[in-house]
């Protein structure tokens, strides 16, 4: 299952957060600590800067590169100073049908939209899938996919649930636009009678909100699956979330403080650190979105209804 990490709230390097952290992001290529599949099919990166002269529009790095070998992102990383960060890291079947390209990397932002989305999890027979869900794409964005992921078809679909998929939008609009997405697929699922485990474990970001949903669709079936295939206990297909202030290196750990006002929020995959405490599960089948309110990022949880 591939890797996703988002961070809101205070300038903060990303070096700090993707590379030294004591299970960091760039590591957890390999040597994750929940999950412990390989993300070899390459990383990807967004990136705002409120300070920036045009502080809509992120910063991108997108390479098939392996992310711990990866000299030019360690390069963006020491410079960079980001006050909201979308990164990925893809992985894929270990099968020589995957398709490793450029074009299929998150995060996923196509051109003149301010909304991106970066995804972990896998839609199970996605090419019998995919085709239901055209009638619920516009046109203009169903001609910008450009790759065979079905996350990037569910950007499309996504987008397309917006009266202006090109607008600033509103933590509700991302909300509404996502569970109205994720009940399609729901939908289109149920007629084609497929009812296979499905995590599609989303997250979205524009550069001044971050919404992410824990979601999977038939979460206790085994229908489909072969024998050998384990479906994962819930605890790693969970998004976690920290919130707090002065991030840094405390107690040989890069985290979060938790005591007083909370300046940052970081919401991932897997916690970057080997002690949880300073991190929280967001439960299954729930929203978690990060607003900034009078500056300081605010974190509420809502269950998904589709």
């Amino acid at each position: 299952m591939c890797r996703v990490l988002a961070y809101l709230g205070a300038p903060v390097s990303l070096e700090n957060i993707l590379h030294k952290p004591s299970v960091s992001f760039v590591n957890q290529t390999h040597q994750a600590s929940l999950l412990h599949r390989l993300n070899l099919a390459g990383s990807g990166l967004l990136a705002w800067d409120a300070s920036s002269d045009v502080p809509h529009v992120p910063y991108a790095h997108r390479t098939t590169q392996l992310a711990i070998y990866d000299r030019n992102l360690l390069a963006l990383a020491r410079k960079v100073k980001a006050t909201c960060m979308l990164a990925h890291l893809r992985g894929v079947a270990y099968d020589t049908s995957a398709n490793i390209s450029e074009v299929n990397l998150h995060p996923f932002q196509f051109d003149g939209a301010r909304l991106a989305l970066a995804h972990n999890g896998q839609l199970a027979r996605f090419e019998e899938t995919k085709w239901g869900l055209v009638p619920h794409i516009a046109p203009k964005l169903l001609q910008s996919i450009r790759g065979s992921t079905d996350s990037e078809w569910l950007y499309a679909l996504v987008l397309s649930q917006l009266d202006d998929p090109f607008a600033d939008l509103s933590t509700a609009e991302m909300k509404g636009a996502l569970q109205r997405a994720l009940a399609i697929v729901g939908r289109v699922r149920h007629e084609l009678g497929i009812r296979t485990f499905s995590p599609m474990n989303v997250f979205l970001s524009d550069g001044n909100d971050i919404l992410a949903a824990c979601y999977t669709f038939d979460l206790h079936s085994r229908e489909g699956l072969p024998d050998d295939y384990h479906v994962p206990d819930e605890s790693v297909l969970r998004i976690w979330y920290s919130l707090g202030h002065s991030y840094g290196l405390h107690d040989g750990e890069w985290r979060l403080l938790q005591e007083g006002s909370a300046t940052s929020c970081l919401i991932a995959s897997e916690p970057l650190t080997r002690d949880h405490a300073s991190w929280r599960e967001v439960p299954m089948q729930h929203f978690v979105y990060v607003r900034r309110t009078a500056g300081e990022p605010h974190v509420e949880l809502s269950p998904i209804v589709v």
